[in-house]
Order: C-alpha cells, then sequence, then structure tokens
C-alpha cells in the first residue's frame, strides 16, 4: 500500500523542501497524508484520515510504539519550539507509547511525553504534557506544563499554570486503560502489515487450521489448562507441604488480606512477565472465591507458585461499588521463597494479634522513627494513611515557587507510616536546597485534600534542629507556639507574593463567631499596592478584626473568580497563644500529658464532671482537626449486619462547633452504641460532602 507523503512546500521561511522519514516498521495507511520533515519512529501506527503537516512549523517526531488514530490533525506554527528528549528542538513532539487518539488537535509548539493518553476531539496547544499523563474527551490545554503522572477529565479546560498543577494524579486503572489501547493498536499495526504481506497471509492461515485440527482455539488457554492439571495433581497435599516448609508469601501481605477480609472485600490476582510489567499489562489469575483467611492464603501462595519467575500482585475488589481498593505487587521475579516468614494459622496468629497490638500501642504513641521530619508533618502523614489518602510531594526551585509551578517528586507508594516517613525523608535529602510540599490526595474522589509546605531552602541544617529538638526536650510551649506564629506569617508572607506575581488581587473577610457558622463572612476590601503594602494592609486588618475570623482571598480579575480562600485568624488564637506561654519549661512527654489532662478536664466540664475516657487522643485530634476547618460532625452506627451489609444508621445529630461539646456528643452515641460500630463522619457544608468517614468504635 503506497504511503501518501510529500516534501514540504517552498516558503519564506522553509526553502529545504524536506520530506518524511518513516521507518519500515512503521504502518502509514495510503488514506493519511504526512507532509514535511516528519520523523515517524519504529512501530509507528498512522490511522486512516490523518493529517500530519509540517510545511509551516518544523520539524515533527513521532516516537516508538505511538498511535495516531483517525482523524488527528497535527500541525505547528512557523514560530516557537519544544525543546525534545534528544535535546534536539522540534515544533511537535510526541513520545514513545503514547495514543493520540479520534479527532484529536495537537498544534505546535507541543510536546507531548511518553506512555500518554490524549482522548477523543480534544486539542492540545502552546503546551507540554509530561510523561504518563491521561487527557480524556474535548479536552483544552493551552499555555500551560502538565506535570508527569496527571489526570485530565472530559470536558476540563486548562489554560494556566495554577490549574496545571492542582490536577489529580493517575490512577491505576487508567493508566492500565491506557497501556491497553496501546497494546491494541500495535496489534492492529502487525494485523494491516500483515495483510499487506502474502507470505504472512498464508502463514496465518495455517496457524489457524492447525489450532482448529487440534481442537483448541487458543493455543495459551491450552497450555494454561495444562497448568492448571499440574497443579490439580499435586492436590492439597502440596499446599500444605508449601505452608509447612515456608511461604513466599510476606507478613505485610497477609495482613493485607487479612484487613480485605475483614472489611468484606473480595480477592484477586494479577500476573505478568517482564514485557507486559513495562506495559502494564497484567493477566489474571484463576479467582479466589473464598472468604476463609487460611484459604485465601493457600491460593494466594499456589499463584506465586505457578507464576514463579513473574511479577505478581494481589487486588482488593469492593463488590457492592464494583471498583478495586488495594492493588499491590507481592511477588516480583528476583524474589526467593523465605525460609523465616512462615504462615501457620494457629501459634502464629496470636502472634500476629500481639504484634498488631504492639503495633496499636506504638501508632497511639506516636513512635515512630523521624530523623528529619517535625512531629507536627509526621501526625499529619499518620492522619492522612489513617483515611486512606495517598501521600504525594512536589518540589520547586525559587523561580518556581515564585511563580506557584511545582514539580512531582517521586512517587510514595506505601501505606505504612515509618515507610512512608522514610521516603519523605529521602525525598527532602534529594532536594534539600528546593521548596518541598507534602500533598495528601483522596484516590476515590480524585482530588487533593491537603497541600502544606515542609521544607524550604534556608532549612539546611533540618535533620540536626529536629534531632535537637527531641533531643533537647525541655524546649517551652511558648518557643513552640512562637514558632508556629512565625510559620503561620512566613507562609501568609509567601502566599501574598506568589498570588501577586501571579497577576491575582487580593481581598480580605471577616466573621464573627456566629457569622462563621452561618458561613456569612463580610467582606473587608480589596488589598491594593505591591507585595510589601499589601502585606502592611493586612497585618493592619488583622488588628482592627481581632476577635474576629479573618481569611484571604485570592481573586482572578478577569475570570472574575476567586482561586484561594485561607483562614489565616482565629478568635482565640491569641488566648491561646498566651495559655500555652505562661511558664512551662517541662520535657515534651510532660508537655503531652499535660495537653491530655487539658484536654480530659475540657471533656469533663461538658460531661458533668465525668472525665472522658472512651475516645482516644487520635479521634480527639482529627475532631479538633475538622472543627478548625470549618467541617462539621456527624457519627452513624450500625450492628454487625448491617455493618455487613454497609448499612449505617445516624446518631444524634450534633449541631454543636465547640470542641468540648462535640466530644461530650460522640462518648454519649458510644455509650448509647455499646456493642455496636460508630464511625466519626466530618462534612463540608459548603459542597454538602462528606469528607472523612473513619471508624472509632468496634464491637468487642
Amino acid at each position: 500500500m503506497v504511503v501518501r507523503s510529500q516534501a514540504a512546500p517552498p516558503t519564506p521561511w522553509s526553502k529545504a523542501l524536506a520530506e518524511p522519514q518513516i521507518d519500515e516498521s512503521a504502518y502509514v495507511h495510503s488514506f493519511s497524508n504526512i507532509i514535511g520533515d516528519v520523523r515517524v519512529g519504529p512501530e509507528v501506527l498512522v490511522a486512516p484520515g490523518t493529517s500530519i503537516r509540517a510545511d509551516e512549523g518544523s520539524p515533527f517526531s513521532i516516537g516508538e510504539s505511538t498511535n495516531i488514530q483517525d482523524g488527528v490533525v497535527i500541525h505547528g506554527l512557523e514560530k516557537g519550539r519544544v525543546v525534545g528528549d534528544d535535546q534536539q528542538k522540534y515544533s511537535v513532539w510526541i513520545g514513545e507509547d503514547t495514543c493520540i487518539t479520534h479527532m484529536a488537535l495537537i498544534h505546535g509548539p507541543c510536546y507531548i511525553g511518553n506512555h500518554c493518553f490524549i482522548g477523543f476531539r480534544s486539542t492540545v496547544f502552546n503546551a507540554r504534557v509530561g510523561n504518563d499523563c491521561i487527557v480524556m474527551m474535548h479536552a483544552l490545554i493551552q499555555d500551560v506544563e502538565i506535570p508527569q503522572g496527571k489526570y485530565i477529565p472530559s470536558g476540563t479546560v486548562i489554560t494556566n499554570q495554577q490549574q496545571a498543577d492542582r490536577l489529580p494524579d493517575v490512577q491505576e486503572s487508567d493508566r492500565q486503560f491506557a497501556h491497553h489501547v496501546v497494546e491494541i493498536n500495535e496489534a492492529l499495526r502487525a494485523g494491516y502489515q500483515c495483510a499487506t504481506d502474502a507470505s504472512c497471509i498464508t502463514q496465518v492461515r495455517n496457524e489457524v487450521h492447525g489450532t482448529q485440527a487440534n481442537g483448541n482455539g487458543n493455543g495459551a488457554k491450552a497450555n494454561q489448562q495444562t497448568r492448571s492439571a499440574q497443579s490439580n495433581k499435586q492436590g492439597p497435599r502440596s499446599r500444605s507441604n508449601q505452608q509447612q516448609e515456608g511461604t513466599k508469601l510476606k507478613q505485610e501481605a497477609i495482613d493485607q488480606v487479612r484487613w480485605l477480609l475483614q472489611e468484606g472485600y473480595q480477592i484477586g490476582t494479577e500476573h505478568a512477565d517482564e514485557r507486559r510489567f513495562r506495559r502494564n499489562s497484567w493477566q489474571g489469575c484463576a479467582p479466589i472465591k473464598d472468604q476463609q483467611e487460611n484459604k485465601v492464603i493457600a491460593d494466594l501462595e499456589a499463584c506465586l507458585a505457578e507464576h514463579e519467575g513473574e511479577y505478581v500482585r494481589l487486588i482488593g475488589i469492593d463488590p457492592k461499588a464494583r471498583r478495586r481498593v488495594l492493588e499491590t505487587t507481592i511477588q516480583t521475579p528476583q524474589d526467593k521463597p523465605s525460609q523465616n516468614r512462615s504462615y501457620r494459622a494457629g501459634n502464629d496468629a496470636r502472634q500476629q494479634q500481639a504484634g498488631r497490638n504492639q503495633g496499636n500501642q506504638n501508632y497511639q504513641s506516636g513512635q515512630v522513627s523521624s530523623q528529619t521530619l517535625n512531629s507536627s508533618t509526621t501526625e499529619q502523614v499518620r492522619s492522612l494513611l489513617a483515611q486512606r489518602y495517598h501521600i504525594g510531594v512536589e518540589h520547586a526551585d525559587e523561580r518556581r515557587f515564585r511563580r506557584n509551578s511545582w514539580q512531582n517528586g517521586a512517587p510514595i507508594q506505601s501505606q505504612r507510616v515509618n515507610d512512608a516517613i522514610s521516603e519523605l525523608e529521602a525525598c527532602l535529602a534529594e532536594y534539600h536546597n528546593e521548596y518541598v510540599r507534602l500533598i495528601g490526595i483522596d484516590p476515590k474522589a480524585k482530588r487533593r485534600v491537603l497541600e502544606t509546605l515542609i521544607q524550604e531552602p534556608s532549612q539546611n541544617g533540618a535533620s540536626g534542629s529536629n534531632k535537637g529538638s527531641r533531643q533537647g526536650s525541655s524546649q517551652s510551649n511558648a518557643n513552640r507556639s512562637q514558632q508556629q506564629s512565625q510559620q503561620l506569617k512566613k507562609e501568609i508572607d509567601q502566599q501574598v507574593r506568589s498570588l501577586l506575581s501571579q497577576g491575582y488581587s487580593i481581598g480580605v473577610e471577616h466573621a464573627n463567631k456566629r457569622r462563621f457558622r452561618l458561613n456569612s463572612w463580610q467582606n473587608g476590601g480589596l488589598l491594593e499596592g505591591n507585595a510589601n503594602q499589601v502585606l502592611s494592609e493586612l497585618k493592619a486588618r488583622l488588628a482592627q478584626h481581632s476577635n474576629e475570623y479573618v481569611r484571604l482571598v485570592g481573586i482572578d480579575t478577569k475570570a472574575k473568580r476567586r482561586v484561594v480562600e485561607t483562614l489565616i485568624q482565629q478568635p482565640d488564637q491569641e488566648a491561646s497563644s498566651n495559655q500555652q506561654s505562661q511558664g512551662s519549661s517541662s520535657s515534651q512527654s510532660s508537655n503531652r500529658s499535660s495537653n491530655n489532662s487539658n484536654s480530659q478536664q475540657r471533656s469533663k466540664q461538658h460531661n458533668g464532671g465525668k472525665a472522658s475516657s472512651s475516645l482516644d487522643q487520635n479521634t480527639v485530634e482529627q475532631v479538633r482537626s475538622l472543627l478548625q476547618q470549618g467541617y462539621k460532625i456527624g457519627t452513624e452506627h450500625a450492628n454487625k449486619r448491617r455493618f455487613s451489609l454497609n448499612s449505617w444508621q445516624n446518631c444524634a445529630p450534633i449541631e454543636s462547633t465547640r470542641e468540648g461539646e462535640v466530644l461530650s456528643a460522640l462518648e454519649d452515641c458510644l455509650a448509647e452504641h455499646q456493642g455496636e460500630y460508630v464511625r466519626l463522619v466530618g462534612i463540608d457544608p459548603k459542597a454538602k460532602r462528606r469528607v472523612l468517614e473513619t471508624t472509632i468504635q468496634h464491637p468487642a
């Protein structure tokens, strides 16, 4: 089949008459047009009806195993270039294993990285899309840089960098879908090429006749059945021997299985060889239908043994919502059987339970080994992981920080507190001369729940200072409060300067306690001038409304919308600061006990003199955090039957926003529903949605 390609026409800006360079292994349909200096890499598929014109902006580069689907238009402006991965300048660069799907428009200057997916009728112009990004249908990306691994929902319009930086991360299911599309088009390319080769067609026909003669239409299926038959011959005796001699299943995987089964989830497994693992194209193992822990463990070990030398991952499935709740790799080709990690359902179960109890004690007492992170960041990490959120980090040098253009750090995959903190510390060490912020991500809603700065370039001796703060535990509460106040002022200063540098306007709003509860803020007007003038005026407004809530508002005057709302003052901040500064030179442990006694005293005052003992410190901290963010508190309860059906009932509503009264109402709910499950619910009254659901009581 003849490819319709031609040289670029002579123009004032291009007289080279450059022609397309198409690799022999690529397939370009004759109903597509390729004009000018277009470099098509190996195993590329260019489908019918595409128009790739490097007659104005040039050159174009299309990477290996990429597919350009029907109706795609690729063009470029005369001026404007991007730097490709080979450090050369291009009008359009498209990386490897990328899908440009039906009717998409790619207009240079434009860079699209490796393993990306550009959905139907989406437009990318004068933009840079990082590796592993997924752009869904009818989206517009213009004049921005999309960080690596971001997900752009259908219909989204991204025209400024702040929008790009706030995009959610790609989930594993999305990534798997994109790689599946690549593989489908790779098969289509091979098929189209085979259709034009008589010898290839003859071979295919012979293969078809051969499989029919064998009575099996799928050779892979026959091999699978053979392996299954061999496995069945081994019988239960083989599995019991594996358990007695030592298992490949690590203790962490066993704990994950136990947790999934306790939550009512189903267990599945998938495997992949080296090639499929690189393409993220997994194959399902035999389904696991049992819900008994011992049988599930045995089935998992049988899967590991059957696919030794391959990657195997554990899948947690919510059968009601029909979605995955967990994907974690439990075997790699390099793994060897462990002789000291055997699983026995008798004595080991009691040992594991004792280990979990000890782990819970360490968790509640805050015993986390952190060498560089302060206690506040450690608590935030613990809280995020307890709520099943994911952890991420972003970093920025001075220039990017001023532009509020952050870059993604290495992903943090672990859901264990100690491991996550170790990865965070490694990230801080790697970017020790840059700003680093911690990101909390809700994987279900694909949104961010937390962004907080945890390192600045000036903190060169962060490790030593934090060690000193732990070793010299005689630091007073007054000094700690003063440091927090200075940190808050510094963050406000940075936020104001960042907003002004992006061309946004600054405003303030204030509310007394009644208006704050009703979310009825009063406008304090815009703050005009340069950064120093705005900060000076902001300080005056804080003093003017010292007994009220005050929040900072960033406003995009062109789009007539708000880009940020940050609470920067509360009525009780000054009082709490004075209380903390009243002479306390005891150690950190005594400070914690003092804080606990104060919390118990507050609860005692609101419980008719009866001290609180039913709420743990973690729950109290969660309640305090929710109230500080303006959220409402609710509770739900369920007996064991309702819990298994996920059918919760509401406790009495909690109308108060005072911490003591809320804690008292929580304790009343726990006491009223002893012997049942009780969970704490955080509610955003503005968006009318839940921000937190966490179980705080289990039946004995």
